[in-house]
Parts: structure tokens; sequence; C-alpha cells
């Protein structure tokens, strides 16, 4: 049996940091296992190319929900990272750590992680393209651009609409402050998306002290009383056994890890019990405390030119193409979300509360599998959309089968509460708010989608419930803090009633951030690694 100092279950947008930062001592022997394949494809590594990625299952786990009462009895479709840099590899690379106090709360029960301490591990991942100052980082792994000089003139339309709205516009909302209107920032260098596998785990894998598995599905993780001893994963129909001397370190994702983690025997006595799983910690806030950013568009046909006028027809979709291939430039090297924001509906509250979004190009969402995500309208037309920051509805997940390359059952529980439901119901004024302003007046052709023919609240309640959707922010279900009775992981991520196990992503946020959530998963890593390196 092969044995490793450390294990880590996924090489996504943690797993990846961990892995470069766990051996680059050269003191300690790393293996990391990723049940996806290489990045080296065409549309992962183009940044536009993510619409293409969308129901591509050789890089995408394509998760479907349980039905959801609030979306009229529909299931969410839940793409997700199976490729080296997890979802940092097919996600729309908007790069946001979030609001301070969003880390102050975790750090309520979780000590050291509250923005004092975690704002220097965000700057110590950071290559800003504009330079290292006060806030923000220079030099380190995780290229972060600004598109300034480089989106759709409309976004300067979007910006103006915000004016005169009364809503700031910031330069940087991940500098002094991240209220106000902005144009995004995105995870690329020179035109190539920079995903969590480009920037940390690619430059680590000449170290000799560092085994990279793909196409290795771990199956459980191996224990000798409650101390992790390695995991077992299949790879070509075998399955084999490796040891951890130290510890297994899970990265799987909100998904992926409580679920090891309930295959693993450790999560609700009674649902394992149900699937013939021994129970080696009761853990019933394994999988529970599941959080999601639900959003919604408007659609409008646009009465000046957008990107579809240069994605749709063949001559321009080919001019765009040479200037990818040839420069690393153009509308191929952005993401869709070029505008956006973050603004308070409330001036009374502490921090945004809605998130915005404009997208200078529209699309008919496909049908799962009959097509890519992007097909681009025959008519000119845009997208302003926007999301609650900070939902409290919660749901749940886990495994409905012992069988361990089963998916699990997802219940988001999307707009359960009142708050969400109104929330959702001013994003949808607001994005009127937008339209009417003089700065967009001259740009709205037709308001296509929700339409005229929606007025009142809940007619608008209704458009929310048929066309809301997932902005692809799943978090929380390894839940991190010092309180065993209800969370999952401690502040130092280890697994509460374990020894020498670990979870390090997006599942053990206390509560969801605002804003787009690989930045903070990115974050995660690093600051595991600081964790498990000063305990070593």
């Amino acid at each position: 049996m092969s044995t490793y100092d450390y294990i880590i279950v996924g090489a996504g947008s943690a797993g990846s940091v961990l892995a470069n930062r766990l051996s680059a001592n050269g003191r300690y022997s790393v293996l990391i296992l990723e049940a996806g394949g290489t990045d080296r494809k065409f549309f992962v590594q183009m940044p536009i190319g993510y619409g293409k990625t969308y129901y591509d299952k050789s890089v995408n786990w394509k998760y479907t929900t349980e039905p959801v009462a609030a979306l009229n009895n529909k299931p969410s479709y839940w793409p997700r990272g199976k490729v080296l840099g997890g979802s940092s590899s097919i996600n729309a690379m908007v790069y946001v750590r979030g609001h301070p106090d969003d880390y102050n709360d975790w750090a309520k029960d979780a000590p050291g992680w509250d923005w004092n301490s975690i704002a220097p591990v965000f700057k110590r991942m950071e290559d800003w393209s504009n330079g290292e100052d006060e806030f923000r980082g220079g030099g380190g792994p995780l290229s972060v651009h600004n598109t300034e000089n480089e989106v759709h003139a409309l976004c300067q339309n979007f910006l103006d609409a915000a004016r005169q709205l009364q809503i700031p516009v910031n330069p940087d909302y991940n500098g002094a402050s991240m209220e106000g209107a902005a144009l995004y920032q995105i995870t690329t260098r020179n035109g190539l998306r920079a995903s969590s596998a480009r920037c940390y785990l690619h430059p680590a894998l000449k170290r000799p002290n560092l085994t990279l598995k793909k196409k290795a599905r771990v199956l459980r993780v191996t224990f000798e009383g409650n101390r992790a001893t390695g995991v077992v994963y299949r790879t070509r129909n075998t399955d084999i056994t490796v040891s951890a001397h130290r510890e297994v370190i899970l990265c799987g994702g909100a998904i992926n890890s409580p679920q090891l983690l309930q295959l693993s025997g450790i999560g609700n006595k009674n649902l394992l019990q149900k699937f013939q799983l021994q129970p080696i910690v009761d853990a019933p806030m394994v999988g529970q405390n599941l959080q999601d950013h639900l959003g919604a568009d408007m659609v409008c046909r646009s009465a000046v030119p957008t990107l579809n006028q240069v994605l749709r027809p063949w001559h321009g979709r080919l001019r765009v193409g040479l200037q990818f291939l040839l420069q690393r430039r153009g509308p191929l090297s952005l993401s869709l979300n070029q505008g956006g924001g973050f603004v308070r509906t409330n001036p009374d509250s502490d921090r945004p509360d809605l998130q915005l979004y404009f997208t200078p190009l529209s699309y008919t969402r496909a049908p799962a599998g009959t097509r890519p995500l992007i097909s681009p309208d025959p008519f000119p037309g845009f997208l302003i959309g926007y999301n609650p920051c900070k939902p409290t509805s919660v749901g749940h997940l886990q495994i409905q089968s012992p069988d361990p390359l089963a998916a699990p059952e997802m219940h988001p529980n999307y707009l359960a509460t009142e708050h969400d439901r109104d929330l959702m119901l001013k994003g949808l004024q607001l994005m009127r708010a937008f339209t009417s302003t003089s700065a967009m007046q001259g740009i709205v052709a037709e308001e296509i989608y929700p339409g005229e023919a929606v007025q009142t609240d809940e007619q608008m309640h209704e458009f929310i419930r048929n066309n809301a959707w997932t902005v692809f922010h799943q978090c929380g279900t390894c839940r991190m803090g010092n309180d065993r009775s209800s969370n999952v992981v401690d502040a130092n991520l280890k697994v509460h009633g374990t020894e020498a196990l670990r979870v390090a992503d997006a599942s053990i946020f206390p509560s969801i951030p605002t804003g787009n959530t690989n930045a903070p998963a990115i974050m995660v890593g690093e600051k595991a690694s600081d964790l498990i390196l000063q305990s070593s």
C-alpha cells in the first residue's frame, strides 16, 4: 500500500492550493486525487468557453436537485467542475472577496476567520493587474484582471444608469469598500482562464514529492477508530487503498465533501444505518446548512448593437475567433458578466443585499443536454440580472444510496423565507428602475422578459417562480464552528469527533458570502495550508 504524508481529495479551487502549499517545502509527500481529468481543453482555457462546458459531462458533474416547491416544483440544474481546477475551470471567473462583515460573522464561532485575519490571505494570493496597493495584492499566484478597457460599450450605459439612481460607481469593489456599481474583475491571465489548477497546481507538479492522480474517484475515507488513515479510490475499474501518515483533507466542494463524509460513516446515524453504513461519528449537521444564491434576469431587446451581432453570425465568430487565437483579446477573452455591483435596497442594512449583473448579450437557455448553454438571440439584446446576497433559506443534501457513484439527494429549499421572496421582488423592481433611466432608455427597444404584461407584485412573484435560477454558489454543507452541536468542522477545519481529517472548501462556509464564492474558496485553501503547516 502506498503511503503519503497528506492525501487531498479533489483538485479543485481549494485542493489545488493545498497541493501547492503543502508540497512547497519538500518535507512532505502529498497525493492529490481528482475524479475528473485534464483541464487542458480549449473551451476550459478560453474564458468565454464556459457556455460550452455547462452540459459537458467530461468536465462537469451535472447535478440536478430535487423539485423545488417555490420554483413551481421544478428542479434546479447545478453544474460543478469535474476537472482539474474544479469549478474554477468552468465558472464565469468573476472575482469577489466578499464583505468584511461576512467573515466577522464567521469568526463568532470560528476564531481566526475575522476580516482582519483573512484579508492578508486574500492579498497574498492575488496578482492584481493594477498592481499592489494598500488593499490589493501583487505577485501572488492567482491572476485577477481589470477589464475596464475591454468591456462592451454598453457597460457605460449601465454605470451611467447607476449614477442616475444614486448608486455610486466603485472602481474597485475588492478594495476599500465593495458597495456600488462596477465592472467585474475576472481571473484571467494573458487572455486565458486563470483557474486554481493553472495558478497553483500545474506549477507545483514538477515537484517530486507531489503526486497527482486524475480520473480517481474517492469512494470512502478509511479509519482506525476515529482516526482517518487514508482513502479508497477507484480508477479504471480498480479499487486502490492509499494511506495517509499525517492527514486526509477533503476538498470535494459543497456537494461531494458531505457526501463522502456520509459514505465514510460520518453523518446522521439514522441515515447511515438506513443504508447499512457503520456510523463512526454521529454528525447530523453533515449535509445541512446548504446555501446558494438564487438569481433572475431581465432580458431586453436593444436599440443598438450588442455582442449578439458579434457572437451569432459566422463572420462575427470568425473575426473574434481570430482575434482570440492571434492576440488573446476580444470578447472571447472575457466573461459574459461584464458589469454589475453590490447595492443596498435597505439603507439601514450594514452591507449590500443585492448583487447586480450586466451582460451585453442575450441568449435563450437550452434544456439540459440539447446544446451548449449560450446561443445568442438573432436580435440585439442584453441581460440585466441580480441575486440577493445573503439569502436566509437553507436546504440540505444527503446520500440516497450506499453506492458511492450515485449522486446525493439535494434539496436547495429556495425562497422558503419571506426575506428572500421580498428581496427577489425588490431586485426585479430595481432592474426596471435601471431600464427606466435616461442612460438606458435610448438602448432599450423592448423588455422581452418579464415583459409589459407583468406588472403586479403577484405577477412578478410568479415570473420569479418560473424563471429564477441558481447562480452556482452552493456552500455551507460542512459548516465551520467550534460548537460541535451545530457544525461539522472546527475553526482549524478538523472534522468534529475525528482525528487526522479536515475539510477545506466552500462547504465549510458558516454562511454564504456577499458575492461570488470562488475567491473565498481559494482563500480557504490558503488558510487551510497555514493551519496544517503550523500544526505539523
